[in-house]
């Protein structure tokens, strides 16, 4: 398989963009994808906070299992394990932001004003940023899709106390894990244009046994044999067969990617704890 590497320019635009704004902020949202936070940790990003408080937003925890519970307790207190598509998502945040800023909220009252906070949201492509800015303000605010990328501009938000800055999904410029960029492109923060399918899904089908063996044989008759095998079940469950009694190959890669993205094969988590050592959370 060949390597994964995505950098279009735009993202060299947006860091410089965030460099830019990170001093009108007092803090970061960092939205993460908790089927993989330590794939969609950009070290970068964190980096250019410096000080600055940073929230741990962990969202589609609705399409993780229990084992995202143990990952979001190494990253810590400031990490709140949320689906932005749930109106309950809202308080879940807003509270935690509230702790975040207590401390100088209660300097700033005691000086007689009321601050304004200003927080940054950031994230690699595709982990839902502008969904939770919508939640957040309750309203369409934002511009959101399910194709890395969507997010190009610079968007100051006004809620009920504080700011929020919504700004494009940024990879980091090199990927030195590609278990970890396998991970981004089996949940679609990397653009698929850009990707060799056939072996997004035969990996991804490799992970998948490996971790949740059950799971592809009660939804596509699988149970072990090699990588092309395996497609081969899935060829034979689900119909996909062509002209002459060949499987459809296209076809079945690209309904396992489908029905792992769509939350179809049950709730999966795709890092482990020992993906998660070394970051700098």
């Amino acid at each position: 398989m060949k390597t994964i590497q995505w950098f279009p320019g735009h993202m060299t635009k947006a860091m410089r963009m965030m460099e830019q704004s990170i001093p009108l902020a007092d803090g970061i949202l960092y939205v993460l994808d908790a089927r993989c936070p330590a794939a969609s940790f950009n070290n970068k990003l964190i980096k250019m906070a410096g000080n600055k408080p940073v929230l741990y937003v962990l969202n589609k925890y609705d399409l993780a299992d229990e084992r995202a519970d143990a990952l979001s307790k190494i990253i810590g207190a400031n990490a709140v394990k949320i689906n932005a598509s749930n109106a309950n998502s809202k308080r879940i945040i807003f509270e935690a932001i509230k702790r975040l800023t207590a401390e100088k909220r209660e300097k700033s009252l005691a000086k007689g004003y009321s601050k304004i906070f200003r927080f940054m949201v950031v994230g690699v492509p595709n982990t839902g940023k502008s969904t939770v800015i919508n939640l957040l303000a309750g309203s369409k605010r934002t511009v959101t899709g399910d194709k890395a990328g969507v997010t190009r501009g610079k968007q100051w938000i006004r809620l009920d106390g504080f700011e929020l800055l919504d700004t494009p999904g940024t990879m980091p410029p090199a990927f030195e894990n590609q278990k970890l960029a396998l991970h981004l492109a089996f949940v679609g923060s990397i653009n698929d244009d850009i990707l060799d399918l056939d072996d997004i899904a035969l990996e991804l089908l490799g992970e998948l046994y490996e971790k949740y063996p059950a799971r592809l044989e009660e939804r596509y008759g699988v149970t072990g044999g090699s990588k092309l095998e395996m497609l081969d079940c899935v060829c034979k469950k689900r119909g996909f067969i062509i002209k002459g009694g060949e499987y459809d190959y296209e076809r079945a890669e690209r309904a396992v990617i489908d029905d792992f993205r769509k939350g179809r094969l049950g709730r999966i988590t795709l890092d482990t704890i020992g993906d998660m050592q070394g970051l700098s959370f």
